[in-house]
């Protein structure tokens, strides 16, 4: 690994590393973790093979989601898992990847922050006569991470089966420090949650890959059309992104003027704080 060494913690974890259908025999594909290089396969029978470039030592991998997950420690758990993905009437699907020129903590910051959406999700996940966060709960799980609860936000078009704008329930459940889910309401059937999981992985301590998965409520849906319409949003997130100054994400609290909207990054910064995470992170 090049540059600062990530955190223990950070290492001894999964993390994925590439979208498995763009793998091909035969062929390598080449990615970065923690500024270490590593290169991707799939071997004779068919499983991914992750390694690295410069000395050919094999990784820790395992397939699940359609995603390849790697370790360049050794990890002390399984990769996540998601029950909804399980769910025989919900469409599973890989939802891009898309690389991003800052911090990976940045990223999962941006993805629980609500009032962005009017601005830069204008006519899609809010509306700019809709601005207002009404308030909501941050706590922590009980098994670690963040829970972000009792989110209501008006959405023109909350998600690709939706006809009409809908005011959407939202809950967020930060599961590590570059994972983070979204269970929303399903425009069609308002008692169910449709479930977006972001797995971020730290290329280094100021570029990232940001991966989708999406697990929604079928419904009538295509995976083309889901896929189309996550990758339109993360195409808006990712010039504002790229323009965050610094790159990486300031874990003191006064280091960026917090409003109450921000109640849930006041959260994930001091839980990262807690954890000693520095590796892409300003400390406090």
């Amino acid at each position: 690994m090049t540059g600062r060494a990530p955190d223990r913690a950070l290492v001894d974890d999964w993390h994925v590393v590439v979208d498995r259908s763009w793998l091909t025999f035969g062929q390598l594909y080449r990615t970065k973790l923690f500024g270490a290089a590593l290169q991707i396969s799939p071997d004779v029978d068919g499983r991914a093979r992750v390694s690295l470039s410069a000395t050919g030592a094999v990784l820790p991998s395992v397939e699940r989601y359609g995603l390849v997950f790697a370790s360049v420690g050794r990890p002390a758990r399984d990769v996540l898992d998601i029950p909804e993905a399980r769910e025989s009437d919900r469409l599973i699907v890989t939802g891009g990847s898309i690389g991003v020129g800052v911090s990976g903590l940045r990223a999962v910051e941006n993805f629980l922050d609500l009032g962005h959406l009017p601005f830069v999700h204008a006519d899609i996940l809010g509306d700019e006569a809709h601005t207002e966060v009404e308030d909501y709960d941050v706590a922590r799980a009980e098994d670690g991470g963040i829970l972000v609860t009792n989110c209501r936000f008006f959405q023109p078009v909350a998600s690709p089966s939706a006809s009409g704008g809908i005011m959407a329930d939202y809950a967020y459940r930060v599961f590590r420090p570059f994972t983070v889910g979204l269970y929303k309401t399903n425009p069609k059937q308002p008692d169910r949650r449709d479930f977006i999981a972001l797995f971020v992985q730290p290329v280094d301590e100021e570029r990232c890959v940001a991966h989708s998965l999406l697990a929604y409520v079928e419904d009538g849906l295509t995976a083309a059309g889901v896929r189309a319409f996550m990758q339109l949003i993360f195409a808006q997130d990712k010039p504002i992104l790229e323009n965050h100054v610094p790159k990486r994400l300031p874990l003191d609290p006064r280091a960026e003027t917090p409003i109450r909207a921000d109640k849930s990054s006041i959260a994930y910064r001091r839980w990262l704080s807690e954890l000693g995470v520095t590796y892409g992170a300003i400390p406090a």
